[in-house]
């Protein structure tokens, strides 16, 4: 009988460990993992400067968020990652850049949690200000190439506290032109371009991003489509995703401030624009930069329905594509 009780407690044993090695075989591979091409891109995020909730609203667009913050709200950046040779880039240094970075790292499953550079549009205060998480007080980068415009580059050079991140050597600045090509990796072409916009410190790019088999627009911020000296309609046809403007779906959201002076396409205005387009067009079309207001933001509106009815897409936290 004892030796019987013995046999049986052996095959329990011998035949879980059996099970427990088969079932780790068969373990699934992260999803993630499995869509990585060689150059990826990560929407980090989709508002504008201020973020949402929005400093001193009290719309219905922002109190229950400021009992319930959304994580997925953050300020309006890109991230890149050349899987080859390990190779991460952000584009914009927002408030929200803490996050945002610990994101691309994860993403990237990198050990460095410092990106190899960093793209700047213009002197915005949701664009730029993330750059003094990069000083002494806090990260305490060593040389951070932080990519700029003649005069971004001046202005971060000459005024502080910016100055002190490049007379302690935390960011290294990289002056780039219109027009000019960046080959970041064997895989990656970066070239920025100049869009009219409110320039009070500086002028405003926006940025072509060029991987080994598709290309991206990326214009967070510009004045009315019409001001810019080249067609847009010309420009998405050149690209195959191309991120857009939205920070205003129509003049009714800004009842406290003169429109004029904060200009950008409405989004109804890009629609009329775009209308014609062939599905295939249309579909490249990411809009971006939502205004706390905006009701593209909320997913309950009835406009997000509206603007996906017509084939164009709205730019989502932690979206990827590959390039």
């Amino acid at each position: 009988m004892g030796r019987l009780i013995l046999l049986a407690i052996l095959f329990v044993f011998f035949g879980c460990a059996d099970t427990t090695e088969k079932k780790a075989e068969t373990k699934v591979v992260p999803k993630t993992r499995t869509q990585k091409k060689e150059v990826s891109l990560v929407v980090l995020g989709t508002v504008q400067d201020a973020g949402s909730p929005h400093i001193g609203c009290r719309k219905q667009c922002c109190s229950d968020l400021f009992e319930r913050p959304d994580p997925t709200k953050k300020v309006v950046s890109l991230g890149l990652v050349d899987h080859k040779t390990g190779k991460t880039y952000l584009f914009e240094a927002t408030p929200d850049i803490a996050a945002q970075l610990k994101h691309l790292q994860r993403y990237a499953e990198s050990e460095e949690e410092t990106p190899d550079g960093i793209f700047l549009t213009h002197a915005h205060m949701g664009h730029y200000s993330g750059l003094m998480y990069l000083g002494r007080e806090a990260l305490n980068s060593e040389k951070l190439p932080v990519y700029a415009m003649p005069k971004m580059k001046t202005f971060l050079k000459d005024n502080g506290p910016w100055s002190q991140l490049v007379s302690l050597s935390n960011i290294s600045l990289v002056g780039i032109e219109d027009q000019g090509q960046i080959v970041l990796t064997p895989n990656i072409v970066v070239t920025p371009f100049l869009v009219p916009h409110r320039d009070e410190f500086s002028e405003t790019v926006g940025y072509k991003i060029s991987g080994p088999a598709k290309t991206v627009l990326f214009i967070p911020d510009i004045d009315k489509w019409p001001l810019w000296k080249k067609s847009i309609v010309e420009e998405i046809s050149k690209v195959d995703y191309a991120f857009l403007d939205a920070t205003f779906y129509d003049a009714a959201e800004i009842d406290n401030r003169d429109i004029s002076e904060i200009p950008h396409p409405f989004v109804i205005e890009s629609l009329a624009l775009f209308g014609k387009l062939p599905d295939t067009e249309k579909k490249k079309i990411y809009f971006i930069h939502f205004n706390h207001t905006n009701p593209l933001l909320d997913s309950s509106n009835p406009e997000r329905e509206y603007l996906k009815e017509k084939g164009f897409q709205i730019a989502e936290y932690g979206q990827l594509l590959s390039l």
